[in-house]
């Protein structure tokens, strides 16, 4: 087993709202010193910002909550638009108002008919400002890991959609998308399908934005945990949240597992990394009713990283 650090408690818990059933897609500004995340699941859902001391990083005050007009399951900045986030809400691409929470739909990908079927969940942006976003298959979702049957052909795909508005398949056959990363160097993209218990890495063309020669990266078959949110360091180590296991995982760009952070929460979600050096990992979490009451899942963890080590910094949305 590689070397595991002591289980770490939870950094910030909301007193008014207590834990979230699932907090996701953390981000982190550095220019104002603010936490930005999501908890889809609420109903209604929420977006939450949280402004930090800009020294210490500690948490001033509770939390901003907004209640929204629809399920949102990513954030991403976008670039050059103050207090704008591209998102992904349950049916396709939207920005949102960080001071409203307002939605503004700006491409439906899966129809009404559909949302009981499918709907959208991870994403990131890429260094050339494309933000991708992956669906899950909800009915596959539903059997859980392991349980699919071989004939059964999952749904889910893997969409970019680029600044000038033009929609790009990029994946099909997906049963629940979710973290999307890339190497430091933009050759390699790295994608988890949560059910199927598989991290994919692709060879990367940044410039165009394809990708090719899909292989695993990590797999989890057989195990209980499930790769979820992902984010990748200076050195090209993969830092993945892995929902059920109480752990982010971290493996080197070989896909050989280094170390583990361990959380006081089963339910791991998303990490995201913070501070002005990109030094500092914060992770969402959720609740999970099967791992008893000392379970802190629904609250947002803080865990520091040996000395020298870096995140690669979040893109913003090019449009």
């Amino acid at each position: 087993m590689p070397p595991a650090s002591p289980p770490q408690v939870p950094w910030y818990k909301n007193a008014i709202l207590g834990p979230m059933v699932l907090g996701e897609a953390p981000i982190f500004r550095a220019s104002d010193s603010t936490l930005h995340w999501v908890a889809p699941l609420k109903e209604p859902a929420e977006l939450h910002i949280l402004t930090l001391d800009s020294s210490s990083l500690s948490p001033i005050g509770e939390a901003k909550t907004f209640v929204l007009e629809d399920s949102v399951t990513v954030v991403c900045f976008r670039k050059g638009v103050k207090g704008s986030y591209i998102c992904a809400y349950y049916q396709g691409v939207a920005f949102l108002d960080e001071e409203t929470g307002k939605l503004q739909v700006v491409k439906e990908i899966i129809p009404t008919a559909e949302r009981a079927e499918l709907r959208f969940n991870d994403g990131a942006v890429d260094a050339k400002g494309r933000f991708w976003l992956a669906e899950i298959d909800k009915k596959a979702a539903a059997m859980g890991p392991g349980n699919i049957p071989s004939d059964y052909k999952p749904r889910g795909r893997l969409w970019r959609y680029d600044p000038d508005g033009s929609l790009h398949q990029m994946e099909s056959g997906v049963i629940c998308g979710n973290g999307v990363g890339w190497s430091p160097d933009n050759k390699t993209m790295y994608f988890n399908d949560s059910v199927g218990q598989k991290t994919w890495a692709y060879d990367f063309d940044l410039e165009s934005g394809a990708i090719s020669n899909r292989r695993d990266f990590a797999d989890f078959s057989g195990g209980s945990g499930e790769p979820d949110g992902l984010v990748v360091d200076t050195d090209g180590n993969v830092w993945m949240a892995v929902y059920g296991s109480s752990r982010i995982m971290v493996f080197d760009p070989a896909g050989k597992r280094v170390r583990d952070v361990v959380l006081a929460a089963k339910a791991v979600t998303c990490p995201t990394w913070g501070g002005r050096n990109n030094d500092v990992l914060f992770a969402t979490t959720a609740q999970d009713k099967s791992a008893g009451a000392e379970d802190e899942g629904g609250h947002v963890f803080r865990y520091n990283p040996p000395a020298g080590t870096r995140g690669t910094p979040k893109h913003e949305f090019g449009g």
